[in-house]
């Protein structure tokens, strides 16, 4: 039972990272209908960013929000300078596209800082705290915590504030929002940088769990994708809940059933089940076509 309680609240920390970037991807899926395959890439490269701030002497708490501010920004012009010359062509050309940003931004980062494994180290001590008789890391619960305060903002911005509002009109009324004077474009900007930053927080969470170097989120994308299609694609709050089942599963499954070797294979077994079984997710909206 002991084992069974430290594997679910491992499954929980893994399942807050995998939450952050999902709801990364549907953020930018709400505003564009289109899945970013670079998500995980510009997550990478702004853990390189937190990285090299501290390593020049920036404390870790200052490091964190200054770097979220700076891929806020870098999303902002990622959408600006690459998609928004593109974003009313063919939803085939906005996947090579975002494929190339993907391939673009691991270069990018191999190139400046190298790909030589790094260690990021974490403020959060691995030390342990005994819960119902079973043991955490107090690493493990602060990576759920901080992703927990992260996706509450990002729930109460959409949900209670001006902004959100009109940034759920620019992406699912488009044309209406236009007609009231919102400037669609600079919200769907706005859900760039939105997407950038948050996706920033997984990457950050995760490299003291991983080393940190340019490939360090080619397997934690997929992931956040079977998180997101088992919540639903465009469903924030569905991006929350598969994120921790697909934590906690892929740790049970693992601990108890194939072995951390095949991990991945679970992942990618959610999300074939998901999409041949409940193509909408868990909290997706179904979509109605008239023939």
């Amino acid at each position: 039972m002991q084992e069974l309680i430290q594997q679910v609240v491992s499954g929980l920390a893994s399942g807050g990272i995998f939450a952050s970037l999902a709801l990364a991807l549907v953020l930018i899926y709400n505003a564009m209908g289109l899945v970013n395959f670079a998500q995980g890439e510009m997550a990478m490269f702004a853990t390189f960013i937190a990285y090299t701030l501290i390593s020049h002497g920036l404390n870790y708490f200052i490091a964190f929000p200054l770097t979220l501010g700076l891929a806020f920004v870098g999303g902002v012009l990622i959408e600006r300078v690459v998609i928004r010359p593109v974003e009313r062509a063919p939803v085939l050309t906005l996947v090579i596209v975002t494929l190339g940003l993907a391939t673009l931004i691991n270069g990018a980062a191999g190139f400046f800082f190298g790909y030589t494994p790094n260690y990021f180290s974490s403020p959060f001590s691995t030390h342990t705290v005994n819960i119902l008789g079973a043991f955490a890391s107090y690493q493990d619960l602060s990576v759920i915590a901080v992703s927990a305060v992260v996706l509450l903002a990002i729930f109460l911005l959409l949900q209670r504030t001006t902004i959100g509002l009109t940034l759920r009109a620019a992406a699912h009324h488009p044309e209406a929002s236009r007609l009231l004077g919102i400037r669609v474009s600079w919200m769907l900007a706005l859900g760039w940088g939105l997407a950038s930053a948050v996706g920033a927080v997984s990457g950050i969470m995760v490299a003291p769990i991983l080393l940190l170097e340019p490939n360090m989120m080619q397997t934690i994308i997929i992931y956040a994708f079977a998180a997101a299609v088992l919540g639903g694609i465009d469903s924030p709050l569905g991006a929350v809940v598969g994120g921790l089942i697909v934590g906690v599963t892929v740790n049970l499954v693992g601990a108890y059933v194939v072995g951390g070797d095949l991990e991945l294979a679970v992942a990618l077994a959610i999300i074939v089940g998901v999409l041949v079984l409940k193509p909408n997710g868990l909290f997706g909206r179904a979509a109605v076509r008239i023939v």
